[in-house]
């Protein structure tokens, strides 16, 4: 029953508005959705800061007088425009924030406290890296504080409780129980998908198992298909059908219909049973295997590999250890968004120094489970006013359910990882670039040198992508000694990668010389921009390393390696909960 006076319906309003905010408040400390860089230098980056706020004489003078002049302005009754907000910022997108003297000063003195905030973290004496880990904190706060995301201080939330007599702010009350069961933020309609009916619905059976990963073998598009296999390393910190989300945008189908015999891994959500499990396992049991079953299943020489994230950090450390001993297994290799050389590691650094490493090892190092939860909060994070904020504003506040999306639906079913896997690979990458030395590390009992790959790579990264630097993938094609490709796409880590031609959209860029400078900035002038998706470049060039074309099997699998199951197999369906 919805109070009867508006005195009543102005009290239940801010009950319900306090009960969400400090329930959206709980519920993101718990689910870690602000994930914290060490503190252990919090002193002294509140000491570089106040060092900087009085230095920085002219800055601080700008930020007071226009904080006084937002001000005068209010008292007035004006609206005066002191600070312009970027154009992609959605935060303040409704006309509420303009429309009202009170709201306008709100925002626009927001966004000054904002801006003067991140401008005393450009002028603190601090270290690159300690620079980039108070640029994180300070934007996380700075994010968290925004006035959108509080029921009294968003005039759109307001007008909603008032309209609905509050049952807006009760429907995004039961939003927020719902999500506190979850443990995530809802981003998305999840009851609208299921694997195999409207996502991952290639056509395919798994052919292989083992205690790590479900290998998919894809029916083949037409009646003939490449000699050699394509054989798809997908991430394991999230599922393989990123690749095969909708029919419209699939990349596993586009490879199909160019005639290529496809296999997928589908990594395992590892429980505690696989806590154990290394590097070493990942590379042997995960990438090696895979590659020699599909092998034997198509009857060739050789597989052709692509790797996607992690997995093309995997593929890299496993074409060391084929070239180590000798082993022609891989034909050719796709870096999809993979960095190799992790000497500039992008956002995600900021959450690895040796403190936090350190406390990792000693936690899981020997033995447990990196909760995929926490993996996706962290990656959630470095994008919060995309991927936190406006679920928070429109789930908790404005009592809306998310609208089906696929690529928000894949962003939320991640996966495990097991601990001395996950340590190593921090520590090895992320703090020490190990990989990319040579010698450095040991794999599989032979040292690793990038340098001793010799066969033929295409490397692709995203100019936008904020999780694998488009110049730290064009590394690369320096540590690599075969004949080397690099195309650089449009967009960021995802929607870069995931770019259909149909659609006829973005753009990459690519260089017809050959020439490849080591400073990635030494390449880009001399490539040209073309219109349109890269995956008609990709596909071409990997045409030529897949052999003659020859009649595509009647039947999935071999006698040695029966079908075991349709696609995609049960291990993507183990979702975390």
């Amino acid at each position: 029953m919805q109070p009867s006076t508006p005195e009543a319906v102005l009290a239940a309003i801010a009950r319900s508005g306090n009960e969400v905010t400090q329930g959206w408040l709980q519920l993101m400390s718990s689910a870690g959705a602000t994930p914290t860089v060490s503190l252990a230098g919090l002193p002294a980056w509140l000491s570089a800061l106040q060092g900087a706020a009085a230095r920085a004489g002219a800055v601080h003078a700008s930020y007071v007088a226009k904080q006084s002049e937002l001000w005068s302005a209010l008292v007035a009754g004006e609206r005066r425009e002191v600070v312009r907000e970027d154009p992609q910022d959605k935060r303040f997108e409704s006309p509420a924030w303009r429309e009202s003297v009170y709201y306008d000063y709100l925002r626009q003195s927001y966004l000054l406290a904002s801006r003067y905030v991140a401008e005393l973290v450009e002028l603190a004496e601090l270290g690159e890296e300690e620079k980039e880990r108070v640029r994180f904190a300070a934007g996380q706060w700075v994010d968290a504080m925004c006035p959108a995301n509080f029921p009294a201080t968003n005039p759109q939330v307001l007008e909603r409780a008032r309209t609905t007599g509050g049952e807006s702010l009760a429907r995004g009350l039961g939003n927020l129980l719902a999500d506190a069961q979850r443990g995530r933020i809802s981003q998305t309609d999840e009851a609208a998908f299921e694997l195999g009916r409207n996502v991952a619905v290639s056509k395919g059976h798994v052919v292989f198992e083992n205690d790590l990963i479900q290998l998919i073998q894809y029916k083949p598009a037409g009646a003939q298909v490449a000699a050699r296999p394509l054989v798809i390393v997908p991430p394991c910190i999230n599922k393989f059908y990123i690749l095969d989300l909708q029919p419209e945008n699939s990349f596993v189908r586009h490879a199909l219909e160019g005639g290529q015999m496809v296999f997928m891994v589908s990594w395992r959500n590892v429980g505690s049973e696989q806590g154990h499990f290394t590097w070493d396992d990942y590379l042997e049991k995960g990438v090696l295997a895979a590659c020699r079953v599909a092998r034997d299943i198509a009857g060739s020489d050789r597989v052709n590999a692509l790797g996607f994230c992690i997995g093309g950090t995997l593929l890299g450390a496993a074409l060391a250890v084929l070239a180590a001993k000798g082993e022609a297994l891989v034909s050719s290799a796709t870096f999809l968004t993979a960095m190799l050389d992790f000497s500039e590691t992008g956002a995600i650094g900021v959450f690895v120094d040796p403190q936090s490493v350190a406390l990792r090892e000693a936690a899981i190092g020997s033995g447990g489970v990196m909760q995929g939860q926490e993996l996706a909060t962290m990656f959630s994070s470095l994008r919060s006013n995309d991927l936190v904020w406006p679920y928070v504003v429109k789930g908790y506040l404005l009592g809306e359910r998310p609208p089906a999306f696929d690529l928000l639906f894949w962003n939320a079913d991640g996966t495990n990882l097991p601990g001395p896997m996950f340590c190593y690979y921090l520590r090895n990458t992320y703090l020490e670039n190990k990989l990319s030395r040579p010698g450095a590390l040991v794999n599989l009992g032979v040292p690793v040198d990038l340098g001793k790959i010799s066969i033929p790579v295409f490397v692709y990264s995203s100019r936008e992508d904020h999780i694998v630097p488009w110049r730290a993938a064009y590394r690369t094609v320096g540590l690599v000694s075969g004949p080397k490709t690099f195309v650089l796409g449009a967009s960021g880590h995802i929607a870069g990668v995931v770019n259909p031609p149909a659609k006829k959209k973005r753009s990459y860029w690519a260089s017809e010389s050959g020439s490849y400078p080591a400073d990635p900035d030494d390449w880009l002038p001399q490539a040209e921009e073309h219109p349109g998706s890269w995956w008609p470049v990709w596909l071409q060039w990997l045409t030529t390393h897949a052999g003659d074309p020859r009649p595509a099997p009647r039947a999935p699998g071999s006698v040695q390696y029966p079908p075991l199951e349709p696609a995609p197999g049960r291990y993507v369906k183990d979702r975390i909960h």
